[in-house]
């Protein structure tokens, strides 16, 4: 994570744009990406036109409380959003990555990185199969950093250069039916926190996703948490919202 801009980034690294995430075969992952993949239903992601969030970010840590919404189109690379500027005043923008005039320096240095921040923690397990330069390891049944008892353990490192925070390491408990329990965070920089442990919960259907929209715990010792409201999609082909049930 990164106070940059005021703008806290928790451990990004996208292979290829967003709209269209690069293909990896079962080969080259192991076999329990492809089950967190298809229990979250990324499967289904070629029928999302649109998803809408805001994101909620409560680190005591770093006595951090902030608030910002989404609206991403990922077959048209398009972006609003709704929430602060550097200096906590409000601003609303759209942007495109195909409208090379969209993007404005504000928009590079300050809203683009909350964005893929913000976007990667409500979609953190799709990174698995998104993210080609990361490395994945199953390591086996472990014991859980927040609760008693054990998950299978998933290890996804980033190289250490490139990406807005390279070196991190996200490292997910996963249950048996394939969801996220637990993970456990580890930034590859200086920066604060260094590491962000947190439960897995609130699980809702977003239409054909399963989304994990409250992650609490601990950030650097100290109570954190993550947590994500007015979740909603919009289906290739229809023009109604569906919200998170």
């Amino acid at each position: 994570m990164t106070k940059a801009s005021r703008v806290p980034v928790i451990g990004v690294l996208l292979a290829g744009v967003l709209g269209a995430p690069a293909a990896v075969s079962a080969q080259q992952r192991p076999p329990i990406v492809d089950k967190i993949a298809k229990t979250h239903g990324l499967e289904s992601w070629g029928q999302i036109d649109a998803i809408s969030y805001t994101f909620n970010i409560d680190l005591a840590s770093l006595k951090l409380k902030i608030t910002r919404s989404w609206v991403w189109e990922p077959k048209l690379n398009r972006i609003q959003y709704d929430g602060p500027d550097k200096a906590g005043k409000p601003v609303k923008v759209t942007y495109s990555y195909s409208d090379p005039a969209s993007m404005t320096e504000v928009v590079k240095s300050e809203i683009e990185p909350a964005f893929i921040n913000d976007q990667y923690n409500l979609f953190s397990h799709f990174h698995l199969v998104w993210d080609t330069s990361a490395t994945v390891e199953d390591a086996g049944m472990q014991k859980l950093p927040l609760e008693k008892g054990s998950a299978e353990k998933v290890v996804m490192k980033y190289p250490s250069e490139g990406g807005y925070t390279p070196g991190d390491t996200w490292i997910f408990y996963v249950a048996p039916d394939g969801r996220i329990r637990e993970l456990d965070f580890h930034h590859g920089g200086k920066a604060p926190p260094a590491v962000f442990t947190a439960k897995y919960a609130d699980y809702k259907k977003v239409g054909p996703l399963l989304l994990a929209l409250d992650h609490s715990g601990k950030a650097d010792g100290k109570p954190g948490r993550i947590f994500f409201t007015n979740v909603a999609v919009k289906l290739v082909g229809s023009s109604t919202w569906i919200e998170a049930q």
